[in-house]
């Protein structure tokens, strides 16, 4: 799930949270007998939501029917669109490797990528690795975030990277190619006192 959708996500959770609590706590105090102010849409606990007049104010209006109805249809397609966004899985679970005499097996996606961590951890001023496998069986991407010694070079990382750990990933499953995302970042460290 990308950094914007999960972004996306988190914020439409909590409006329609904050929206549902606000309404039903409303609800609910009035109904315990809470005087609301004079401009909340319940006054009393015998209070309906909506009365018949403003039920029936927009019925003779011809473009009253065709806007709600779009408007409930825009509302169920936003709500698919989240849903499938949300359940979408992130992790490859299996990659689909050439056994070489014309057959295929699976290799656990995890397994791929316990294997590229541990060959990325040992590289040489890397301090700490996260990888995650994405994409297609057929197709898998990695995706690399490296957090660097603070005397590293960071093109020899990636030079090393790509040419020595992610070369002999893919040369291993047999994949004609193992695009990668790298981000590179440096570790803090306190600064030194020069007396």
């Amino acid at each position: 799930m990308s950094a914007v959708l999960r972004a996306v996500n988190r914020t439409l959770t909590g409006l329609v949270g904050l929206v549902l609590l606000a309404l039903g706590g409303s609800v609910l105090a009035v109904g315990l007998g809470v005087r609301p102010p004079s401009w909340w849409i319940h006054q009393s606990p015998h209070d309906v939501l909506l009365s018949d007049a403003e039920r029936t104010r927009w019925r003779d209006a011809g473009w009253w029917w065709p806007a709600v109805l779009a408007a409930l249809a825009l509302l169920a397609l936003l709500a698919l669109w989240w849903l499938t966004a949300v359940l979408r899985r992130r992790r490859l679970a299996d990659v689909l490797v050439d056994t070489g005499d014309g057959g295929t097996a699976l290799l656990r996606g995890r397994a791929l990528e316990g294997a590229l961590t541990a060959d990325t951890v040992h590289q040489k001023g890397v301090a700490d690795t996260r990888l995650l496998l994405t994409g297609r069986r057929t197709a898998p991407r990695a995706r690399v975030r490296l957090r660097l010694e603070p005397d590293v070079d960071p093109g020899t990382v990636l030079h090393d990277l790509t040419t020595q750990t992610l070369a002999h990933a893919r040369r291993s499953a047999g994949l004609a190619e193992l695009p990668a995302e790298v981000r590179l970042r440096s570790v803090k460290h306190r600064a030194q006192r020069v007396s």
